[in-house]
């Protein structure tokens, strides 16, 4: 159905706009921080002092990162209609809404969406999940690598010899430390640092095929959903696929 002329509607409310950024900000830190911390060596970056502040400051970005998740996903359920997750991930009709959105584009004539569109639900779910995957094994690694909260204290108490202030425990330090312990906790957190790098790695592929089908969808069906993410409107010429 077409409408006679453009209309303004307003749909990412700043809650969810600010959650993106932020996001986008750290998430791209973040991965700078990692790629420093990666080829190190080839950068002429050595040292212990060195490799604890990469470390450091990996794990600071990663607070911002996690918090700021923490606060979507609570807005997911609190927040305007489309910020939240029933909008978001797939539920009751969604093959169907899918096989319809698929077949307007096969057709030339692409449905428009206020929300995402089926195919770019399928993309927040994903991300959303590995965002979720990365915060949970980071603060894992965070703990065991370099004692940072919340499980960084348990860590040291874990290691520390018998007499030993378990705040004393200084990161890629043996003083103090029960070596038995260290090798357990050290084949402890290597699972969830492979998840972590590797979910990290997934991240960033998926977000290189979302960006690319956003600017296609903005080229596609119009709509201004790039500049939607600064305003919070989209405008459209036909009658949203998603409006109730």
């Amino acid at each position: 159905m077409e409408v006679s002329e453009l209309k303004e509607y307003k749909v990412w409310d700043a809650p969810t706009r600010i959650f993106h950024w932020i996001n986008f900000l750290s998430v791209i830190s973040l991965i700078f921080v990692a790629l420093l911390m990666m080829y190190k060596s080839e950068l002429g970056i050595s040292g212990t002092e060195a490799k604890v502040a990469l470390k450091e400051l990996h794990v600071t970005i990663g607070y911002i990162f996690v918090l700021n998740l923490v606060w979507r996903i609570i807005w997911g359920f609190i927040g305007s209609k489309y910020a939240r997750w029933s909008n978001i991930f797939p539920g009751r009709g969604f093959a169907k809404e899918t096989h319809n959105y698929v077949s307007s584009i096969t057709n030339g004539d692409p449905q428009q969406y206020l929300g995402h569109n089926p195919l770019g639900r399928l993309a927040i779910s994903a991300i959303v999940l590995l965002l979720i995957i990365i915060s949970a094994t980071g603060l894992i690694r965070a703990g065991t690598d370099i004692y940072y909260p919340p499980f960084g204290s348990f860590v040291q108490e874990y290691i520390a010899e018998p007499g030993v202030n378990a705040d004393s425990i200084i990161p890629y330090d043996s003083t103090g430390t029960n070596q038995s312990k260290v090798s357990k906790l050290k084949e402890l957190k290597s699972p969830f640092g492979k998840i972590h790098k590797y979910s990290a790695f997934t991240l960033m592929f998926i977000i290189v095929i979302h960006i690319f089908f956003v600017v296609l969808t903005e080229i596609r069906e119009g709509g201004g959903l790039i500049t939607a993410m600064f305003t919070g409107i989209k405008i459209l010429r036909k009658k949203p696929a998603d409006l109730d």
